[in-house]
């Protein structure tokens, strides 16, 4: 006891109490967590009521995951629990987003079945900062719109709005598309391919033509090939030409054909797929069938 009269514990005593080991004990108290109030004439350190209450609240920071030296700090009144506990939210938010993107890599390695340095290639394109993300998304824009001024805004403003913004919180399924889609408006075949389809668009446009027009078009594409589709007319019939005529007048039919050809590539719907999923956005419908059926259409009838 000291002179107040206060019960003093051994190192032993406090850890019975505690229900801790005086080895850990131990190493909080030499660490400077938990000093102890006194010692005995044997040298050995002796303990309080306060100590015990101070050594829960260590007990409670460190399984929290706090280390010594944030202890350190709550406990010398440098800092609150409270703003403690909010770094260490943000900390651990940190942590978990990095575990959710080491998981989506290596679910992706499994799938793939990657080697070494494609495994390493994905790992790099899914920890990129946000702004090394913009930086290569704004270069796959400014390398397919380079020098072509007339491309119809709407197409413009699509692209750049539905661009990938990989949130700060990505899921793994995120990551992955992230992953896929950086490999993809990387590759230079798929800029050529995404750079044919602008070129087609403003190809199509000129001082008179009103904005929109190449919504419009599609628009007009789904709906008469869905209706030919509905009706059972095959893209070899003569009623295919005549559907044809109402969708395109006299507009070249060659050019037209390798456009939605250019449109229909599966690595370009791939690429609205991966946007939309790592936006968190349901993939937009496509009109495949609509889109194969004047494909066909203008094979089977070619200008004459």
């Amino acid at each position: 006891m000291i002179e107040d009269g206060t019960r003093l514990f051994t190192i032993g005593e406090l850890a019975r109490t505690c229900g801790l080991t005086v080895r850990t004990i131990r190493y909080w108290s030499d660490e400077g967590a938990l000093p102890p109030v006194a010692r005995s004439s044997g040298g050995y350190r002796l303990y309080d009521a306060e100590s015990v209450a101070r050594l829960e609240l260590i007990r409670t920071l460190r399984e929290l995951g706090l280390g010594l030296d944030d202890v350190r700090r709550v406990l010398g009144g440098e800092t609150t629990v409270a703003e403690l506990a909010a770094t260490h939210v943000a900390a651990l938010d940190a942590q978990i987003r990095a575990l959710r993107v080491t998981r989506a890599v290596l679910s992706t390695v499994a799938r793939r079945g990657s080697t070494a340095e494609e495994m390493t290639l994905m790992n790099k394109l899914a920890r990129l900062s946000a702004a090394e993300r913009r930086r290569i998304i704004e270069d796959f824009m400014a390398e397919i719109f380079e020098g072509v001024d007339t491309v119809d805004p709407d197409i413009r403003n699509r692209l750049r709005f539905a661009a990938a913004q990989l949130p700060d919180d990505p899921t793994p399924e995120q990551v992955d598309a992230w992953v896929e889609l950086a490999e993809l408006i990387q590759d230079p075949d798929f800029r050529a391919l995404m750079r044919k389809m602008i070129v087609f668009n403003a190809t199509d446009r000129g001082p008179d033509v009103p904005a929109g027009s190449s919504l419009w078009f599609m628009s007009r594409l789904v709906q008469l090939a869905g209706q030919a589709l509905r009706e059972g007319v095959v893209p070899e019939a003569p009623k295919a030409d005549e559907v044809l005529r109402q969708l395109l007048g006299d507009a070249d039919r060659a050019a037209v054909l390798e456009r939605l050809t250019a449109a229909s590539n599966q690595r370009v719907a791939r690429y609205r797929q991966l946007t939309a999923l790592v936006n968190g956005l349901e993939p937009p419908p496509a009109p495949d069938e609509e889109l194969a059926w004047v494909v066909a259409a203008l094979r089977a009838w070619p200008d004459r």
